[in-house]
């Protein structure tokens, strides 16, 4: 084995002192060892995979249910504090179904959607649709309309031209449909670079400059009832100084179109960062609520001005740790390097069930789940089955020097962005979901199978 020294682990990365530890806050709080194999809200990885395979994406429900309660009750006694309320919202894009909706909106939670597929989910849940909020930069008419028949909570408008759609939608149905509108405050959190211009490279939302003109519209259209500004500066965000930035750039637009209507509510977003490895220090959830609301607080007093109702939107930190994705070990081989070797594992899933390493250069760690290794940590690479050599599940991690074929992988925090991005690259089918919860195991999403792959090409009919 090579020594530490010699291999071309990052900085972050460290030699663990035990290989097949489950670290804090990365791994759900269910998980433990019984006998060396992992288990996950009390189901063991042999069972799970003896019933549903691999790979297979195992959601604690749990894990889920206690951090949308934990938020939600952080915020509502931050905002208490401050003589005002606070709403939160789950990011139905971080993963969606049905029996997710109805966790979170048990637990107290509202719900954002941004496409009308995540709408008909969530009105399928039974979700209220005065719980939810509708996203999107590019919200078809149809999708518009369908969010106004149903009585959708609040639509996030993004641009001039869903200004003018709902306009043409509520003159015609003779609905009412409350609205918020969305900026950008200039202020980039994944990097703290807290840019002086307002105006920012990307597709969402409006730049403070063109926002006043965009309310005066709002307010003109009988059908429309303006509830107030959103802004969202990023995710993965650790720390609390971005959304002081943030909040005091759009509570100088707020105060000034409180000279001609009411502003009610105040939407700073979210994206609260979560522990994909050992490395990651996040926010502890309650000091990010005490911190935000209040940067929100004194930015009205010291303008004068009353404090809004506040909603956030925590984006993967309910649901990214509850995941665990279960693979089977295929391939070993061993990369000689100038500054030592590395090991590639293969794995019978990869890009197709989570691109996020792909797209992103997300990082993530692995365990063997089946037992528990009794070699020394060597460097490895996860990797996937597919065609590309960006197919790169775990791109840095240390696993034990014994790992071999038909040894289970687990890798965790895949509960957000791994299922929604999902493909069927190369023709995989997609993996089912399964919830676990109390020693009991369900499917909440069903896995594909060639056949379902097949049942969408005209030409397996003949045609």
């Amino acid at each position: 084995m090579q020594s530490a020294a010699s291999t071309p682990a990052p900085d972050w990365l460290a030699v663990p002192a035990d290989a097949n530890d489950l670290v804090p806050g990365v791994w759900p709080a269910s998980a433990r060892r019984d006998d060396g194999v992992l288990s996950l809200g009390g189901v063991s990885a042999a069972e799970l995979v003896r019933e549903f395979g691999t790979p297979v994406v195992v959601l604690d429900e749990g894990e889920v249910r206690r951090r949308a309660s934990d938020i939600r009750a952080a915020f509502d006694v931050a905002a208490a504090q401050h003589g005002t309320t606070a709403r939160v919202y789950y990011a139905g894009k971080a993963f969606l179904s049905i029996a997710v909706a109805r966790w979170v909106t048990e637990e107290g939670l509202s719900l954002d959607v941004c496409t009308g597929g995540e709408l008909e989910v969530a009105l399928a849940a039974g979700v209220e649709p005065s719980r939810m909020g509708f996203h999107g930069n590019n919200k078809s008419v149809a999708e518009l309309e369908r969010g106004v028949e149903t009585g959708i909570g609040t639509i996030i408008i993004d641009s001039l031209i869903e200004i003018e759609r709902l306009a043409a939608i509520t003159a015609r149905t003779g609905a009412r449909q409350r609205v918020m509108l969305r900026v950008n405050s200039g202020v980039h959190a994944e990097t703290h670079d807290f840019l002086a211009t307002a105006h920012e490279d990307q597709k969402f939302g409006l730049p403070l400059s063109a926002a006043s003109a965009a309310v005066a519209r709002i307010r003109e259209v009988p059908g429309l009832e303006f509830a107030g500004l959103h802004c969202h500066i990023g995710s993965q965000i650790f720390g609390v100084a971005g959304f002081r930035e943030s909040a005091s750039r759009v509570l100088d637009l707020h105060a000034e179109l409180l000279i001609d209507g009411d502003v009610p509510q105040l939407n700073l977003g979210g994206g609260f960062g979560i522990a994909y490895t050992r490395a990651d220090d996040p926010t502890p959830i309650g000091a990010l609520a005490e911190g935000i609301v209040s940067a929100v607080a004194e930015g009205c007093a010291a303008r004068g001005i009353p404090l809004p109702a506040l909603s956030f939107e925590p984006g993967r930190a309910i649901v990214g740790n509850a995941g665990v994705t279960l693979y089977e070990v295929g391939t070993i081989k061993e990369v000689e390097l100038e500054a030592g070797s590395r090991r590639y594992v293969s794995v019978d899933g990869g890009m197709s069930d989570n691109a996020r390493t792909a797209l992103y250069g997300a990082q993530y760690s692995a365990r063997l789940a089946s037992r528990e290794g009794t070699g020394d940590p060597v460097l490895s690479r996860v990797v996937g089955r597919h065609c590309e050599s960006g197919d790169i599940v775990v791109d840095h991690e240390y696993l034990p020097d014994d790992v071999a074929p038909g040894d289970l992988l687990a890798v965790p925090v895949t509960g957000a962005y791994c299922a929604p991005l999902s493909s069927n690259y190369n023709h995989v089918p997609r993996p089912p979901v399964v919830a676990v919860r109390d020693g009991a195991a369900r499917v909440i999403v069903r896995g594909e199978t060639i056949a379902d792959l097949l049942s969408r090409d005209p030409g397996a009919d003949g045609n």
